[in-house]
């Protein structure tokens, strides 16, 4: 029978007892544990300084699932949008941005979605399934690799703010984040790394109790229950104030701040009556705030907020003492930037993945 159980989720442990049952020396799982996650290796013949009959070996007992690049889009910003292709036939995508100080992979967590946000494409998309965590990892590889190709130099930052909730993958996410901030992994630092979520308590306290030491942002969008369900159904289950709580808690249990992501919505929530409330919501909780240009989405039924509009109400913030910026759509030429991911690639398309036209 052949293998099914990909090598890349077994812990360091259980990589030592594997070596150790096909009688090779404890010194080949550390080397095999670099192939792994250190040296990015994608295949069991990439590990050239492993005996051949080690590599066979472990090519019956387990597999190697890598992403593949199933296709690239560039905008005319630099920006790059790929199609990964999963080893089971399905398609997610990832973003790779360029800004004048920073190259951003933004990566996927899921599938497909099951929020169904009304301001976002992917929210129109089923949730197949769940990333592993060396899919999330490959995704973060294969960026860097395009971040030297089409800009002479690697990734400098990563958010997890493609598909998907990140919290509703939560083991996946954590072991991806471990391994992309560790000596023996990727090496990138998790203060390199954002999780952004759209808002499940619980989850937020559990990221705080397990010592979670990535970047945290809140998706928020309205400061307001009436307008938040409107827009996020998750908000009936993850009321505003008991976000707040969640945060509270967070905040001093690992003594780092949060940061709001906010998308403007002509005529919806982007008042300065909405500007005074979200003050009050982020002062609560010591958070800075990113303002993000809508971006048109099919059957999206909101506008983008006037440049003009949207300054006064950075303004009114930063007046207020909350730390402002306003965050400028980068893609959009290709459906890649924020809210726009829709598996609107031609794999996406073969595959029947592809929902939105």
């Amino acid at each position: 029978m052949a293998a099914t159980t990909d090598i890349r989720t077994f812990s360091q442990e259980e990589v030592k007892a594997l070596v150790a049952d096909i009688g090779e020396k404890p010194y080949r799982a550390k080397q095999l544990w670099e192939w792994l996650w250190m040296k990015r290796a994608h295949s069991f013949d990439a590990m050239s300084d492993l005996p051949k009959a080690f590599r066979a070996q472990l090519a019956e007992r387990t597999v190697l699932r890598p992403l593949v690049i199933a296709e690239e889009q560039v905008s005319k910003d630099g920006t790059v949008k790929c199609a990964f292709k999963t080893f089971d036939g399905h398609v997610v995508e990832g973003v790779l941005i360029p800004s004048p100080k920073r190259l951003t992979a933004c990566i996927s967590s899921q599938i497909g979605c099951s929020l169904t946000c009304s301001f976002c494409a992917t929210g129109k998309l089923k949730r197949i399934r769940n990333l592993e965590a060396a899919e999330i990892v490959d995704q973060v590889v294969l960026l860097d690799q395009l971040a030297h190709k089409y800009h002479k130099q690697g990734l400098t930052n990563i958010v997890y703010m493609g598909m998907g909730e990140p919290l509703l993958n939560y083991a996946n996410t954590m072991r991806s984040a471990e391994r992309i901030s560790a000596e023996d992994g990727l090496g990138m630092g998790a203060r390199r790394l954002t999780v952004s979520t759209a808002g499940i308590a619980k989850m937020i306290r559990k990221l705080a109790d397990d010592g979670a030491r990535f970047n945290l942002a809140l998706s928020l969008h309205a400061t307001t229950d009436a307008k938040r369900d409107r827009i996020m159904p998750i908000n009936e289950e993850n009321s505003l104030a008991e976000l707040k709580d969640a945060l509270r808690y967070y905040t001093r249990v690992s003594r780092r701040d949060v940061t709001f992501e906010y998308i403007l919505l002509r005529g919806f929530n982007d008042s300065m009556q909405d500007a005074q409330e979200l003050v009050r919501y982020a002062s609560d909780v010591h958070a800075k705030v990113n303002l993000i240009e809508y971006n048109p989405i099919d059957d999206g039924g909101f506008g983008r907020t006037d440049t003009k509009d949207a300054e006064a109400f950075q303004q009114h913030l930063e007046r207020k003492g909350i730390i402002t910026r306003i965050r400028r759509s980068r893609g959009r030429d290709i459906d890649a930037a924020c809210g726009q991911l829709a598996n609107k690639n031609r794999p996406a398309e073969k595959e029947g993945e592809r929902v939105m036209k």
